[in-house]
């Protein structure tokens, strides 16, 4: 489910985005900032959530507070990819999905500098939770941005339900989904609370967790 997700962000980046000059940039700003000293300095003293809040005001800065910007061009410069191999079953054929991405040097450091410890569960390996800010701030543009329809939720039934058919994933990432939920949560409060940062949001997992009784 994860790739085919990745997938529908990047078509709905070209929609959004017919010329992708604006978006381009800013993933390029975002991307050099998480390759930066400055901030690998300040993930090692504030720790990887705190960090992700620096990436999120640097963004609304960039975009001189252009919310639903900001988060698109977040959910495309946390991809720790720069292309989506899909495999076509009809014709048995590979599909590699070109990804909006930085400069080769500046694409890999940003890589290895992307936040990757967030939950309780996190796994221990380097790899961790490299690809939930992705999720997470997706899916916060898709509910920042739609007023009526329901678009998040329709990606996730529908990745759902041609995940097996499209091979990109042999079962369902349930962290995934519980990922993709707080990222609706976060742009729904950010509607209408501007002060509210993605490490209050993503921290309800752990705590949920830790304080239900069952």
């Amino acid at each position: 489910m994860r790739l085919l997700t990745i997938l529908f962000f990047s078509l709905i980046i070209s929609i959004s985005f017919p010329q992708q000059s604006n978006l381009s940039k800013a993933v390029n700003q975002i991307s050099s900032y998480i390759a930066s000293g400055e901030f690998n300095q300040l993930r090692k003293e504030m720790g990887d959530l705190s960090s992700v809040d620096s990436i999120f005001n640097f963004t609304i800065r960039f975009t001189k507070n252009d919310y639903s910007e900001s988060l698109l061009a977040l959910s495309a410069a946390t991809l720790p990819y720069r292309e989506v191999p899909i495999v076509i079953p009809l014709i048995n054929s590979v599909l590699n999905f070109p990804l909006v991405s930085a400069d080769d040097s500046i694409y890999d450091l940003k890589n290895k500098n992307l936040p990757i410890r967030f939950f309780y569960d996190t796994p221990t390996d380097d790899y961790g939770d490299k690809d939930k800010l992705a999720h997470f701030f997706g899916f916060a543009f898709l509910e920042y941005s739609t007023l009526s329809f329901d678009f998040g939720n329709l990606i996730g039934y529908f990745t759902e339900a041609f995940e097996e058919d499209f091979k990109v994933q042999s079962s369902i990432d349930y962290r995934d989904l519980e990922v993709n939920f707080l990222g609706k949560c976060f742009g729904k409060l950010l509607k209408d609370d501007k002060s509210i940062l993605p490490s209050q949001i993503l921290v309800m997992r752990t705590l949920y967790y830790f304080g239900n009784p069952l």
